[in-house]
């Protein structure tokens, strides 16, 4: 007798996750049950959960004590996955919490979609189709009105990347939920940075991490190191796991208080049940070095140990400070005390230049450390001994796991280029976000990255060594720069992804040519601040190879990435990447500092091929976190009533270009404009003018007051390109022909190298304050005769008739 049909599923039910949409797994130690739909009991289950609000009672041994409040989309699924819930060590989830693990609906954050379920695999493939439809709608305009052709012609790059930060969020989503069923006791049930380096030692043991001369570092041994370190640490917090990983001595997970955030820090706290509230320690009995939640200084170049002792810090709960390597006396300790260090880890080589400093460290009472051996002064020990000293075995998660997702985690210092630096605090959330930025630049498992920027920098700790962990790749690392060697560097260690900052490519190109610069692998350089001359000279003389410029700030909520290589560009405005990472450009004024508001008081946004002020909304999905210190700091870094009246954006203070095509392009800073003769000057045009001179290698623009004259006037800072000498006859021609009369720099400093920061920024606010009085600068001088038309030597004969007024600018 023949079977009869299956019946068919209607559409209802299909989507009805208590018939097909829910997967369930036997209830287990690290096991979890997830709803894939908001209807159900689970999401009923995840309010009861995650809703203190609404009367639930909190875990009696959960470490949470405020209210929870509700995250968008990135923060709800890593917050309520990874880091808001703990409970004790060594107990099993209860069902409720294995029922709860599902997502609510969120906002749209850096990877943020707004997404409000579980999407089933049977359903995948349409979103690849709903991404597809405006295309098809699109046609008919195309047809219509081929003047949107400039905008709709990039409606594939903007598809493709959309898709790929969907894929980049969905990847970020799932380790977040594997971290959130793991057990507590395994490093897997830690911070992001905890539980990633674990995952990767558990899935690629063998793969070489870390490249730093002739020493190799396999996931695996690089995962061994970071433990040996976060057991000194935890040492030093008074804790004993001994050999076997368990803690011996200090309480379980949630039993022990937390300790008051430390200065600077709100939500350092991590490591639960270290010490008790008289700061000692519990098994050991003796007063421990730091607390728990303490933040640890790392004075260090770029190398292996920076990076065990950064990911041994996260992994013991404490706070990690990176501090400039140049700093010393005033600014470092302006440095130490703003982000609250408790100790500091120095390397040898820089005790003799820090020997006059010594005195004041210690009168701040902090703890010193060297890393490495040598004839140390008193009261300094050698950490990587202590460190050696330790077993590799792993660290329980949970004594590193957040209260929140928005927790300080880490300070880094903002470049100083307009005063002291300040202590920028980089949350749990943002080394997620950072996890994934090399597979938004399309870089893969096997790609090998060359990354030759200091580790204090954003660029270098967070985009370089976060986002290589992100894809499990490999890092090439330099403790500096040489471009004699990079080539060389390239053929030997296969390298096919560059991570620059714009400087690092006008050394390449100004190097002489080499053997070594052909027959390279490096297919993809990714960086920030690449000027448009010097990129179309990088891409001729050292293609084929694509250029990826990002844009993006330390302490910034907005990120832009330029996914079309469109030279000159820094990213792009469509709808669709605005609305995954959203941002404006407004109406800017120069003169005043402040944004140009209409008679409602709002701002106003701009149009195509107008220089406007970058700012982005704050929100809980996209914060702004502020530096350590006094709110202060933060002042004029948030907008309020920008488009509406309460909301609240964070200002860039970068004015950039939307072109008609939805190009972005960097304008300058606001602080770099100038107004001379009633217009506003940018730095950046005059430059470029400038630098289209075979002549001249490396030019800073800048203004300057002069006496008797309102606003600033223009003067250069220029370094000549070898075996060149300096044609002030071609300089003036040429800057008549290619500049208006105000836009002309009045004054022009000829030197041997430019003034940078330890980011190879350009140092304007110093060159501005040193002026051009001869009397006080050895470099040559020129100044711009309108009568003679011509640049001529500034004498200090010309100088007294151009503070008289006899000499006309």
């Amino acid at each position: 007798m023949p079977k009869p049909p299956k019946p068919r599923k209607n559409l209802e039910d299909r989507h009805n996750p208590g018939i097909e949409g829910r997967r369930e797994h036997r209830p287990g130690p690290g096991r979890m049950r997830a709803a894939s739909s908001p209807g159900g009991s689970a999401p009923r289950a995840e309010r009861r959960l995650w809703g203190w609000e609404s009367g639930a009672a909190p875990h009696p041994h959960s470490s949470r004590v405020s209210a929870f409040r509700p995250w968008g989309v990135v923060g709800a699924w890593v917050a309520r996955g990874v880091c808001q819930r703990r409970r004790a060590h060594g107990k099993e989830r209860s069902q409720l919490e294995r029922e709860a693990l599902g997502f609510r609906e969120g906002g749209t954050g850096m990877f943020a979609s707004g997404w409000n379920q579980t999407v089933p695999t049977e359903e995948a493939g349409s979103m690849a189709a709903l991404l597809l439809l405006p295309l098809l709608l699109l046609l008919p305009l195309l047809l219509l009105k081929l003047h949107l052709w400039p905008q709709l012609r990039w409606l594939p790059a903007d598809l493709a990347f959309a898709l790929r930060a969907l894929r980049c969020k969905r990847a970020l989503r799932a380790r977040a939920l594997a971290a959130a069923a793991a057990d507590p006791e395994s490093p897997e049930g830690g911070c992001s940075l905890a539980w990633r380096l674990a995952e990767l030692a558990r899935q690629r043991p063998a793969h070489t991490f870390l490249i730093h001369g002739s020493r190799r570092f396999s996931y695996s041994e690089a995962e061994r190191e970071s433990n040996r370190a976060a057991r000194a640490f935890l040492r030093a917090l008074g804790w004993d796991g001994g050999p076997g990983g368990s803690d011996s001595g200090a309480g379980s997970a949630g039993e022990g208080e937390r300790a008051a955030p430390g200065a600077g820090d709100a939500a350092a706290g991590s490591g639960a049940g270290l010490a008790g509230g008289n700061g000692a320690a519990r098994g050991g009995g003796a007063a421990a070095l730091l607390a728990p939640g303490a933040t640890v200084a790392l004075l260090l170049p770029a190398g292996p140990e920076f990076l065990w002792l950064w990911f041994g810090l996260a992994k013991a709960g404490l706070c990690t400070a990176f501090v400039p390597t140049a700093l010393r006396r005033g600014p470092l300790l302006h440095c130490l005390r703003s982000c609250g260090a408790r100790a500091l880890v120095l390397a040898p080589e820089f005790l003799e230049s820090l020997e006059p400093d010594l005195p004041a460290l210690r009168g701040m009472g902090l703890h010193l450390w060297a890393a490495g051996p040598g004839t140390h002064p008193a009261g300094i020990s050698d950490l990587l001994a202590e460190v050696s000293a330790e077993v590799d075995g792993p660290v329980p998660g949970y004594l590193s796991s957040p209260q929140s997702i928005t927790d300080t985690c880490l300070y880094i210092f903002t470049s100083g280029t307009t005063g002291l630096p300040k202590a920028a605090r980089i949350s749990h959330l943002k080394i997620l976000q950072c996890q994934g930025f090399y597979q938004l630049c399309g870089v893969h498992q096997e790609d090998v990255i060359y990354l030759a920027l200091p580790l204090y920098h954003m660029s270098g700790s967070l985009l370089g060594v976060v986002g290589c962990l992100g894809i499990g790749a490999t890092v090439v690392l330099k403790s500096r720069f040489s471009a004699g060697q990079f080539w060389e560097d390239c053929q030997q260690h296969r390298v096919t992804v560059f991570q620059y900052i714009g400087e690092l490519c006008r050394y390449l190109v100004n190097q002489p040519l080499s053997k070594a610069e052909h027959g390279h692998k490096v297919r993809l350089a990714v960086g920030s601040g690449l000027r448009p001359d010097t990129w179309e000279r990088f891409v001729r003389r050292f293609g084929p190879l694509q250029v990826l410029e990002t844009y993006g700030l330390t302490e910034g909520n907005v990120a832009t990435i330029n996914y079309t290589g469109q030279q000159g560009a820094v990213g792009r405005a469509s709808w669709l990447y605005k609305h995954i990472f959203p941002f404006s450009l407004i109406r800017y004024d120069v003169t005043i500092g402040e944004p140009i508001r209409d008679p409602r008081g709002h701002c106003v946004a701009t149009s195509p091929g107008e220089p406007g002020l970058l700012v982005a909304p704050v929100s809980q999905q996209s914060p702004f976190l502020g530096y350590a210190g006094g709110p202060e700091l933060a002042q004029g870094k948030l907008l309020k009533d920008v488009f509406r009246p309460g909301d609240v954006f964070f200002n860039t203070g970068d004015l950039l270009v939307c072109d008609d095509q939805g190009f972005l392009r960097f304008h300058d800073r606001t602080g770099d404009t100038f107004r001379w003769k009633g217009e506003n000057v940018a730095t950046t045009e005059v430059a470029e003018v400038f630098e289209a001179l075979d002549f001249l290698q490396e030019v800073n623009v800048y203004g300057v007051t002069v006496p008797g004259h309102e606003g600033r006037a223009g003067m250069a800072a220029l370094v000549l390109r070898p075996p060149h000498s300096l044609d002030l006859m071609q300089l003036y021609t040429h800057v008549s022909e290619n500049l208006p009369p105000y836009a002309r720099p009045r004054f022009l400093r000829l030197q041997e190298s430019l003034a940078t920061t330890e980011t190879f920024k350009q140092q304007k606010v110093r060159m501005a304050e040193e002026g051009f009085d001869p009397s006080t600068l050895s470099d040559p001088l020129y100044v711009l005769d309108q009568a003679a038309g011509a640049y001529l030597p500034l004498t200090p004969t010309r100088y007294g008739a151009l503070l008289a007024g006899d000499l006309r600018i």
